[in-house]
């Protein structure tokens, strides 16, 4: 594997010192660029996308050409695992993902396994290897899957939901069930994690996108109990470096003691939380991502660029602060303004970072 040049990313996660706030911001490579939109049209759909190792390389890289970024996320989707496991995935018009055969009773639950990670997954691995390959140490590579609890949401409704009406039914009518269900997720997101880190990630990050719309008692059984068991069945050193590890529940600020303790190395936070009572909160714990809204990046750049100078100085000095969005940039954002934003937190950012 070839030296990386820029580390800053991977310091930051270590609460390691930098000399400037590195920044990615989630969905980096995706549909607000021209160029992504070309790739995914020669794609043919989505997933034939995700599945294509030299075209989920060629988004992945995408953002890094336009902008100084100080990492390259894996171009995938969280679906691929519960795919893997045989639930059928596609993906609808305005409606997004849905799965041909949904997990809503214990035959199906039991009928689950775990699935072979080069066998069923091999098109991430690869895309993975090509990425690192290309990126040829230019920035580090992050690797990622949602949580057992963000997983379990998709593959119980069958789709994306409001209410939650079935995979909350099943936890609260059958919790013995959902446990299992959590169990044979957790141990195939391990996997499906693992692999990533053979493969080169360099650092990854568990989405539990979901996990903020449970109750504090659910929240620590249901989501934070399997995002923890899943950390601490990672490997966490690889090509002589640790491998840091993000941990990121979106509407999850009620629980940030709880998260820090699980044995990741930093915590996503969104837009609902400052960062100063996040740092506040957790200290010298973990490493703290985040959190423009990004709605923020509809606005002029002049304005972008006085709201990352809140949030740095809602952080303030010293380590330990990775600049992103609070959750994924939208589709219709101008790409001259995540440029704005980008040269913002890195023009900004040097004071905070002098000793």
């Amino acid at each position: 594997m070839s030296i990386l040049k820029n580390d800053r990313l991977l310091r930051a996660l270590l609460r390691e010192p930098v000399d400037v706030t590195p920044v990615w911001m989630m969905r980096q490579a995706g549909r607000y660029l021209p160029e992504y939109k070309a790739t995914r049209a020669r794609a043919g759909s989505f997933m034939d996308l995700c599945r294509n190792p030299e075209l989920a390389c060629e988004v992945t890289l995408q953002p890094l050409e336009r902008y100084p970024l100080d990492a390259a996320i894996l171009f995938s989707d969280i679906l691929t695992v519960p795919d893997a496991m045989g639930l059928g995935l596609y993906f609808t018009q305005g409606e997004g993902p849905r799965f041909e055969r949904p997990v809503q009773d214990e035959a199906a639950v039991n009928a689950l396994g775990v699935p072979d990670m080069e066998d069923d997954l091999g098109y991430v691995m690869d895309a993975v290897r090509t990425i690192r390959r290309e990126l040829d140490g230019r920035v580090p590579l992050i690797g990622f899957s949602g949580s057992p609890w963000t997983l379990a949401t998709y593959m119980v409704e069958g789709s994306g939901t409001k209410n939650f009406a079935k995979v909350k039914g099943m936890m609260f009518d059958r919790p013995e069930l959902m446990h299992t269900l959590l169990e044979k997720i957790a141990e195939s997101v391990t996997a499906y994690l693992n692999a990533q880190i053979a493969a080169g990630a360099q650092a990854v990050m568990i989405f539990d996108t979901w996990g903020g719309a449970l109750t504090p008692q659910h929240y620590d059984a249901f989501s934070l109990k399997y995002m923890e068991q899943i950390i601490q069945g990672l490997t966490r050193e690889s090509e002589g470096r640790k491998v840091p590890v993000i941990l990121f529940t979106k509407g999850g600020g009620l629980w940030l003691e709880q998260m820090a303790a699980t044995g990741c190395d930093a915590l996503g936070v969104d837009w609902t939380l400052s960062l100063a009572d996040a740092r506040r909160r957790v200290g010298d714990k973990v490493a703290l991502q985040g959190n423009m809204d990004p709605c923020t990046l509809y606005a002029s750049p002049e304005r972008i660029r006085e709201e990352v100078g809140k949030v740095l100085a809602s952080y303030g000095k010293g380590a330990g602060h990775v600049f992103n969005l609070g959750h994924g940039i939208h589709p219709e954002i101008e790409p001259e303004h995540a440029g704005a934003f980008i040269e913002a937190v890195h023009e900004l950012s040097k004071p905070y970072h002098q000793v």
